[in-house]
């Protein structure tokens, strides 16, 4: 319940300065396919939601800044078909309140480049087998703080209607990978996100 409440206060907070400042802002929805580097899967195979608001302002035509209060839900999953064992299943399945801030570069009259800093707030993580969620003694802790590296490009379609392809990595581990410890890239586990997401222009 607090965290809930720690959001929807986050929500308000960037609606008023949206307001206050005469930013441009509105909604923002749309799917997240991940995976997490550092683990035993390859591939954007673990779907999720993006959901959440977003505010911007010009600082000349050609440049603007903004920033987005987004849930997020990402992770991983793998699911291997064997003659002889059946189905053998893996989730991981983090969600997040993420807050990015960014910079936009217009570089046609549609399209714009994207550029910017995620930080995260882990709500919840827990991972799954074929027997349902890890007991208490193989459950691992997730860092509560993420910190991922955002690129990408806006398209727009119509005076309010845009559309961004993203992608998103992790500067700060999620979790430390077990054993001993070799070096950063390698003994810690990363998000690894690309999203797609549609934003609706609000007046306000």
């Amino acid at each position: 319940m607090r965290r809930l409440t720690i959001f929807v206060f986050l929500v308000v907070f960037a609606g008023s300065v949206g307001f206050s400042q005469q930013f441009e802002g509105g909604v923002i929805g749309g799917f997240n396919a991940s995976q997490v580097d550092g683990d035993l899967y390859k591939g954007y195979r673990k779907p999720g939601i993006a959901l959440g608001g977003y505010v911007q302002t010009n600082l000349s035509r050609m440049v603007f800044i903004g920033m987005e209060l987004k849930f997020m839900q990402k992770g991983s999953r793998n699911i291997d078909s064997l003659a002889t064992n059946g189905q053998i299943k893996y989730v991981m399945r983090l969600s997040y309140v993420d807050m990015p801030f960014y910079l936009g570069i217009r570089t046609s009259e549609k399209i714009s480049f994207l550029v910017g800093l995620s930080p995260g707030y882990l709500l919840s993580g827990n991972e799954y087998n074929d027997y349902g969620i890890f007991p208490e003694e193989d459950r691992r802790p997730f860092n509560a703080i993420d910190l991922e590296g955002i690129l990408g490009f806006r398209f727009q379609f119509t005076d309010r209607l845009f559309v961004d392809l993203r992608g998103a990595y992790s500067l700060l581990p999620i979790r430390e990978q077990p054993g001993d410890p070799l070096w950063y890239w390698k003994s810690n586990q990363f998000n690894n996100l690309l999203s797609t997401t549609v934003l609706y222009r609000l007046d306000f």
